[in-house]
């Protein structure tokens, strides 16, 4: 690999902005500064009038997930080549035992399938089921493969549901490991119930799916995942914070000094419920995904969360299926696979609507899109900013370039864009995957297999007090 220069952009961290030049050799960053030498033998790549930026980090991706009965369109080819088209370089997805399936038994598979990866890519193992087999395994996967992060899902009644007890020892069993427990906040019991009221008042429909998953029920999940993790003395990460009473939640728990984590999908940030009372069914089905999509006002208080500070993250959930998988349930919404696009979208909607909106500044938009993820998964600096030492994941962002979004542009598999005909102005011009340009102007040069995996240490540094504590705390023994 030659090395490659980038010469007379504005780079853009978390903490500032500034001109200089980026010099990429061996897959990482060597040098950032003004007027750098040019090797031998280097490349130039000229970015007058863009911004350097880290690659994103898309910490919540489901590529090539078998999921009610089907699998993705997307596969983690094809999935991570699209999202390098946006600029995102790092995704992290999940590991989802089957009932009563050996947490390291579903790893392997995993990785076996993430192979064929074109971009970076570490996983989240779920946990959905609790024996002494599961306890042992989450203690491998930390020491001996690099997983720090173990996903419950609170919903999904009688298949991947997370019981209360699970709940508490999968959360002490992380903490004693060093390990982030995240939840997919939702009451499953509740919407087990409401499912079938929608469908005993002759409600079959795509609009039944957010009728039977209220903000209230998004609400009590992440409220009583949060009450553990304050009893237990451990750090909790919410995934996808869709309505303002969960971020009301988070944002409360911090004020007293609890380290929650929320993290919030682009689309819930920029659509509401309206997209289900469309009378097409494919086009109400296409967004259908858990938690769905809220009423106007909630997406407000998503960006003021972001704005805060009480929200971290930014992802997208990406999990695709097209129409012919969709209409299993076009007799019963509780039958659609839950799932929409947006790994290579995720980027240039934040921007448009964030940095243009006025929400964010640039170094904000790579905070909630890079360095947020890095440091709460503990692959920062390595990921997530331009310094010497990091990783060569670059982006160069035209902060003036416009482009519409459309499913007949997409790089995805999907037969859907839940963005259909947005025009966004900022896009990635160029991205690099550890140095390689993958991404110019148009030209996708993804390369089936480059990506590697990336280990996690266990407990990122502003964790470590947390589980010191915990060790003070316990009782000592007395002699007798």
């Amino acid at each position: 690999m030659k090395p490659l220069l980038i010469r007379g952009g504005t780079v853009v961290n978390a903490d500032r902005e500034f001109r200089a030049d980026v010099l990429c050799e061996g897959g990482r960053i060597t040098a950032v500064g003004t007027d750098l030498a040019t090797p031998a033998g280097c490349e130039t790549l000229d970015a007058g009038g863009r911004y350097v930026i880290p690659g994103g980090i898309d910490p919540h991706t489901h590529m090539q997930l078998p999921f009610m009965g089907t699998v993705t369109r997307d596969d983690f080819y094809s999935g991570t080549a699209a999202a390098m088209a946006g600029g995102t370089t790092t995704i992290i997805d999940f590991v989802i035992p089957d009932p009563q399936e050996p947490l390291i038994d579903a790893y392997r598979k995993w990785r076996g399938w993430a192979e064929k990866s074109a971009g970076d890519y570490s996983f989240h193992v779920a946990v959905t089921w609790w024996s002494d087999s599961v306890h042992r395994d989450m203690g491998t996967l930390v020491t001996e493969e690099g997983v720090n992060s173990f996903k419950h899902f609170m919903a999904y009644k009688n298949a991947i549901m997370c019981d209360d007890e699970t709940l508490v020892n999968s959360f002490r069993r992380a903490l004693e490991l060093g390990a982030m427990p995240t939840v997919h906040a939702e009451n499953g019991e509740l919407v087990y119930l409401l499912q079938a009221e929608m469908k005993a008042k002759g409600i079959f429909g795509p609009e039944g799916h957010p009728l039977s998953r209220p903000p209230a029920v998004e609400a009590e999940a992440a409220q009583r995942a949060i009450a553990i993790a304050d009893v237990l003395n451990v750090p909790i990460y919410v995934v996808h914070v869709s309505c303002a009473e969960s971020a009301a939640a988070i944002a409360a728990a911090r004020a007293r000094g609890q380290r929650v984590y929320g993290e919030v999908l682009a689309g819930h940030l920029v659509l509401d419920d309206s997209v289900y009372r469309n009378p097409s069914f494919e086009y109400a089905a296409g967004h259908v995904m858990s938690p769905p999509f809220r009423p106007k006002g909630h997406g407000d208080m998503l960006w003021r969360g972001l704005q805060a500070g009480s929200l971290h993250t930014t992802a997208t959930d990406h999990c695709t299926f097209c129409a012919e998988q969709k209409a299993a349930g076009k007799a019963d919404f509780s039958l659609i696979p839950n799932g929409c696009g947006g790994v290579e979208e995720r980027m240039a909607v934040l921007w448009h609507e964030g940095v243009n909106g006025g929400k964010l500044t640039p170094s904000e938009f790579v905070a909630v899109t890079s360095a947020n993820a890095a440091r709460l998964f503990n692959v920062y600096p390595k990921k997530g900013c331009i310094a010497p030492g990091a990783d060569a994941d670059v982006v160069l962002w035209d902060p003036k370039a416009t482009q519409t979004l459309s499913v007949k542009t997409q790089h995805s598999l999907g037969d859907f864009n839940i963005f259909e005909g947005r025009t966004v102005q900022g896009r990635a011009t160029h991205t690099l995957s550890r140095g390689s340009l993958v991404w110019a102007d148009g030209d996708l040069r993804a390369v089936r297999g480059a990506g590697q995996y990336i280990k996690r240490p266990p407990f990122a540094p502003q964790f470590a007090p947390l589980a010191r504590k915990a060790e003070l705390e316990q009782p000592v023994p007395v002699a007798r």
